[in-house]
């Protein structure tokens, strides 16, 4: 029989804790669903939005960047997700100046505005999956952005002629 030293609780007691989330961190999923990521990304790609995918996939935005950070193919995987995304929304853009859907509200100066300040990770992208050099991509994008802009200048004018009251 072994002695307990003097003082010591003759029997000791087990441990009982719960890790709370922040706790585990990248050790572990926590109680979140283990497939939060595809859940994450198939939101990226349809909203190019990080808060709205963070909460489609029930994770917090802050999980979803750290595991960003680290792990390399999570973040490859993030890049491809928004390169989708981006081309959602130029497509729209484009079906918005042809008058596809009238009754479908988008403004359009916002989605120049984003599709503009992701040109170069817009432009990345497309260059690694099509192979191509990163300067040819550039100039389509800007060629792209250069019509959209052009149609909205018309489409304005036109209104401006028109005295805006469709006459």
């Amino acid at each position: 029989m072994t002695e307990t030293p003097l003082g010591a609780p003759a029997r000791a007691r087990a441990k009982r804790s719960r890790l709370i989330d922040r706790q585990t961190g990248a050790r572990a999923e926590g109680p979140v669903s283990t497939h939060w990521r595809t859940y994450f990304l198939e939101a990226l790609a349809a909203t190019s939005n990080v808060s709205a995918s963070a909460r489609a996939a029930g994770v917090s935005p802050s999980r979803a960047y750290k595991t960003r950070r680290e792990h390399a193919d999570f973040a490859a995987a993030w890049r491809g997700a928004l390169y989708e995304g981006y081309e959602h929304l130029e497509m729209e853009v484009l079906a918005s100046l042809r008058g596809h859907d009238p009754d479908r509200k988008l403004d359009i100066t916002s989605a120049i505005r984003l599709l503009a300040a992701h040109r170069e990770a817009i432009a990345t992208e497309r260059a690694k999956r099509h192979g191509q050099d990163e300067a040819e991509v550039f100039a389509s994008l800007e060629a792209k952005l250069a019509t959209i802009r052009e149609r909205l200048a018309k489409d304005g004018a036109a209104s401006q002629t028109d005295g805006g009251d469709g006459r």
